[in-house]
């Protein structure tokens, strides 16, 4: 919320709720949090919220428990997604661990290991373009191979990728069905750019699949235990 006001200020409750993708309400509670916390935000009339001029964040202080959930979070990323995002988390990596006092001989490695596997999977030679696609807003033709060992042929608009602890899958809008479906990466076998008109179908946005999501998964009302 102040890396964003710092940026673009000033910037309105709408404005701020769409960029972190929460209601506009949640960005009222947002600023009284901040309010409370000591942080110089201030709202205008007709303008929107806005920082003190020359406010700064105190340097960034972690906790060890913080580091190590930072540096897995970091390991996690470079050895379960494309070169695209892998690339660059080596590099944030590098930095952290620069940063880092040295260790003392006593102090024993850390547990938490993220091992670096081998990127013969198919479902990493898709990453980048399913990626690539979802940030540029670019419809996909897909060669797809079902639960069932069936193959189709799909049109598709990405949202969203989303890793299940084992298998990514791709959150998309399906041309055929005219419906929100998920599609599990290391079962495509063939991806190209295709001509289905320009940007998302009316209404179709990746926070609509997920509220759509959300729904299907919370239990019927009024269901007998």
């Amino acid at each position: 919320m102040t890396n964003l006001l710092r940026a673009h200020q000033p910037l309105t409750a709408r404005e701020l709720a769409t960029r972190l993708c929460v209601s506009e309400r949640t960005i009222y509670r947002y600023m009284d949090d901040l309010s409370l916390a000591g942080i110089p935000v201030y709202g205008e009339a007709g303008l929107g919220y806005r920082l003190s001029e020359g406010f700064e964040m105190a340097p960034l202080q972690l906790s060890a428990a913080e580091l190590q959930a930072l540096i897995t979070g970091v390991n996690l990323v470079a050895v379960l997604t494309g070169k695209g995002m892998a690339d660059p988390a080596r590099a944030l990596l590098a930095k952290i661990e620069a940063a880092l006092p040295v260790r003392g001989g006593d102090e024993p490695p850390p547990v938490v290991r993220v091992p670096d596997y081998p990127r013969a999977h198919p479902a990493y030679a898709r990453w980048d373009s399913l990626h690539e696609a979802i940030r540029a807003g670019r419809w996909l033709e897909m060669g797809y191979q079902d639960g069932a060992g069936r193959q189709t042929r799909r049109r598709l608009y990405p949202l969203g990728l989303f890793y299940w602890g084992g298998r990514w899958t791709l959150g998309a809008w399906c041309a055929l069905r005219r419906d929100y479906r998920d599609f599990r990466v290391d079962r495509i076998d063939s991806l190209a750019p295709c001509r289905q008109g320009e940007g998302a179908p009316p209404g179709v946005t990746l926070a609509h699949y997920l509220a759509q999501r959300r729904a299907e998964a919370e239990p019927e009302k009024g269901a007998g235990h």
